[in-house]
C-alpha cells in the first residue's frame, strides 16, 4: 500500500472517530463551539487527502496535502484543549491525539517527498 493510500485510509478512519467523539461531546453537554471546530478540522483532513489523490498536478496534490497537514495540526490543538479543560477523558484524548500526530507525520513526510521530487525534476537537464 502506497503512502498516499495509507494516509487516505487512516484519515478516513480518523474522521469516523472524530464524528463519534463529536456526538459524545454533544451528548455530554460539552462546549458546542469547540466540538464543532474539532468536527470541521478533524473531518477536513481526510477530505483534503481525498482531493489530493484526485489532483491534476503535483502542485495541486501538494497544495491539498498541505491543507490536510494544517487541519491535522488544528485538530491536534482542539483535542489537547478538550483534554486540558477536562471536557474529554484523558485516555480517550491521548488516543485521538496520537492519531492526529500520526497523520501530521505522514502528511509531513509526503510533503517532503513531493518537494524533493519537484527539486529533482528542476535539476534534471532537458535535452
Amino acid at each position: 500500500m502506497s503512502a498516499e493510500n495509507t494516509v487516505l485510509y487512516k484519515s478516513y478512519a480518523f474522521a469516523q472517530r472524530i464524528v463519534k467523539l463529536y456526538k459524545l461531546l454533544l451528548k455530554n453537554k460539552q462546549p458546542r463551539a469547540m466540538a464543532e471546530q474539532l468536527l470541521r478540522s478533524g473531518t477536513s483532513i481526510g477530505a483534503n487527502v481525498e482531493e489530493a489523490t484526485g489532483g491534476f498536478s503535483r502542485r495541486d496534490f501538494a497544495a491539498k496535502c498541505s491543507i490536510a497537514y494544517k487541519e491535522a495540526r488544528e485538530t491536534h490543538y482542539w483535542l489537547r484543549l478538550l483534554r486540558d479543560t477536562e471536557c474529554l477523558e484523558p485516555r480517550l484524548a491521548e488516543s485521538l491525539i496520537e492519531g492526529a500526530e500520526e497523520l501530521k507525520r505522514m502528511l509531513a513526510a509526503i510533503l517532503l517527498s513531493t518537494r524533493n521530487d519537484e527539486l529533482k525534476e528542476e535539476e534534471s537537464p532537458v535535452f
